[in-house]
């Protein structure tokens, strides 16, 4: 089932986009006419957020007559929402709608591609998106990468643990970290314990010192390989994390080191996805 969004972030699109109603349509003394919008792909796409889109057509008082779900990969020329009602319900909702389509689209279409490339040389290899997602946008975010098979990294600071370097400057580094963290599994019992390095030797040190999960920021796939082979002659039961720089090129690279998680960030930015819109009068 794909994650709902509360109709409180529609809502406030909603007032973002047409805080005092459309005024074109208005003007024109065509908002009373009936008509219909239809939606189609313009190219491969992984829908996403065609739940919102048309919560936000009803809203506007559109009446839904078709709306494939989140996650279907459809090719080009296929129609997959469309709704009828007034041209000042329409022209209201077409380009809000249309928007939201093609940025979270094509965050999900991204991210499927990463998907199938990784699992075809790694079929039990995760792709994990990151919190880097634009402010205000997470759920969305979260939606689309979601529907493309993968899984958020973090869903934010309050569920998971990872321990970074500039956490460990406070700590006085990774040394007295690792003696610690007795301590913090008393703190933390129900939870992994992960941490972020950046060589060979903060990886080993890890492993030694029982951090459940080591990620590794921003080592070449050639250096990543010799590290996971250190750590797994340790514990072979330890989680790598490979990050830092992780994309569509280089994915077929890093799912091959050996490595059980790619956490990345490039699926949130990029091309939209190419999807059309047309509003006609219907009589």
């Amino acid at each position: 089932m794909a994650l709902p969004v509360s109709d409180q972030l529609l809502e406030r699109l909603m007032e973002e986009d047409v805080p005092y109603g459309d005024l074109t349509t208005k003007i024109l003394g065509i908002g009373h006419k009936p008509g219909k919008i239809v939606f189609s792909t313009r190219e491969p796409t992984v829908l996403c957020a065609t739940e919102e889109a048309a919560g936000i057509l009803q809203k506007f008082g559109a009446e839904i007559r078709l709306a494939k779900p989140s996650g279907e990969y459809l090719p080009e020329g296929v129609v997959f929402l469309e709704a009828q009602g007034t041209a000042a319900a329409l022209h209201a909702g077409w380009r809000l709608a249309l928007n939201l389509l093609e940025y979270v689209s094509g965050i999900a279409t991204r991210t499927r591609r990463i998907v199938d490339i990784a699992k075809k040389i790694n079929p039990d290899i995760s792709i994990a998106p990151t919190r880097k997602s634009f402010p205000g946008t997470k759920k969305l975010a979260i939606k689309a990468v979601e529907c493309a098979g993968a899984r958020p990294h973090r869903l934010g600071l309050s569920e998971s643990i990872l321990i970074f370097k500039h956490h460990m400057a406070f700590l006085g580094g990774l040394e007295s970290l690792c003696a610690d963290i007795k301590r913090l599994r008393v703190e933390a019992p129900s939870m992994k314990l992960a941490i972020e390095v950046e060589d060979e030797a903060g990886a080993v040190s890890a492993a030694n010192a029982g951090f459940d999960i080591i990620q590794v920021d921003k080592m070449t796939s050639a250096g990543l390989i010799e590290l996971i082979g250190k750590v797994r002659a340790i514990n072979p039961a330890i989680l790598i994390a490979a990050a830092g720089g992780v994309n569509e090129a280089n994915t077929a690279e890093y799912a091959a080191t050996g490595a059980d998680i790619l956490v990345l960030s490039s699926v949130f930015f990029g091309k939209t996805s190419d999807i059309g819109a047309r509003i006609v009068p219907l009589p």
